[in-house]
């Protein structure tokens, strides 16, 4: 597994990573175009250019899961397609959002913005909201617990069903799965992993920083599926719209600290914004920006969709509250 280069100096670097253009680099962040490395970056030099700050990662522990989860999908996808009949077009509409947010996946561990996130804060932002607020939702929505389920035979479906049934896992379950629950989590990961100390030990450690990244999705995927889950219910809305709500709230006052910060938090990217001709605090005001902007209005909007079915469900075929006729 490659090694963060964090003890080396610009000068152990080519020459033409000087002549890159700031602007440049901080136009293809900005459209989410540079990939980045999640795992560190190699000792060696690095070739001519932006070569080895946009290779592609393939590392077997990401990779060989992404491949798993969206094999199994296609084929339990498939079997329940050929057995459903009147739900065909939504099973086929939860397909296209999984397969959207395994792209996503892709984009985030395997693209070269993985490796790009090993020389720019700023990249590695971007890599983590497109795990957690573009992958992650998109992936609950596909079902892909079902799809899995349905890749088995008859007799392994029926023995994963008595697993999941046993009291201990369905509480387990349902206690994870709570709006509270899954918010508390997804926040403790959020906050946690951005402590200085904490980040820099992701940086230069790989299997901390594999830790890191799948805390971020797991709670994530936690979170969208709670809030996501929950608001189908009328009684539960309203706990999924604060969940919402509120991560909007705390997210953005993350973003704000990063953006507004007078002196650079993370000193590991200094050698890495250096040799690419970028200001370090720059550099960490553009990942705030990332977290304030983008990830802010992603809560927002669900929020707004989530706040719109729950009055929809309140009003019911009746126009009022619960379906219930006004009084003359």
């Amino acid at each position: 597994m490659a090694r963060p280069i964090a003890h080396r100096t610009p000068a152990a670097r080519n020459k033409p990573l000087h002549a890159v253009p700031t602007l440049g680099l901080a136009a293809a962040l900005a459209l989410g175009t540079a990939l980045a490395r999640a795992h560190g970056l190699d000792d060696a030099a690095p070739p001519a250019g932006l070569q080895a700050a946009t290779a592609w990662s393939f590392e077997p522990a990401v990779l060989l899961p992404l491949l798993a989860s969206g094999l199994l999908y296609v084929w339990g996808a498939r079997a329940l397609l050929a057995r459903v009949r009147r739900g065909a077009a939504v099973q086929r509409w939860r397909a296209a959002a999984f397969a959207l947010g395994w792209a996503g996946l892709v984009a985030a561990l395997v693209s070269p913005l993985d490796t790009l996130g090993g020389w720019l804060f700023s990249a590695h932002m971007v890599q983590h909201e497109l795990m957690m607020i573009v992958a992650a939702p998109l992936l609950v929505l596909g079902r892909p617990l079902a799809a899995w389920v349905w890749a088995f035979g008859p007799a392994g479906r029926a023995r994963l069903g008595r697993a999941v049934r046993q009291p201990g896992v369905a509480t387990a379950w349902r206690w994870l799965n709570t709006p509270l629950v899954a918010w508390g989590l997804h926040a403790i990961a959020l906050w946690g992993w951005h402590v200085p100390g904490l980040f820099d030990a992701a940086l230069r450690h790989p299997a901390v920083h594999f830790l890191q990244h799948t805390s971020f999705l797991a709670t994530a995927l936690l979170f969208w599926s709670a809030v996501l889950e929950h608001q189908r219910q009328h009684a539960a809305s309203g706990a999924a719209m604060l969940a919402l709500f509120t991560t909007m709230v705390h997210t953005t006052a993350l973003g704000a600290l990063l953006t507004l910060a007078p002196l650079p938090w993370y000193p590991f990217y200094g050698t890495t914004t250096l040799a690419l001709g970028i200001d370090l605090l720059q550099d960490q005001q553009l990942g705030g920006l990332v977290m304030w902007v983008p990830g802010a209005l992603a809560y927002l909007f669900a929020g707004l969709a989530v706040t719109a079915r729950w009055l929809r469900q309140s009003a019911g075929p009746g126009g009022t509250a619960h379906g219930k006729a006004a009084s003359p």
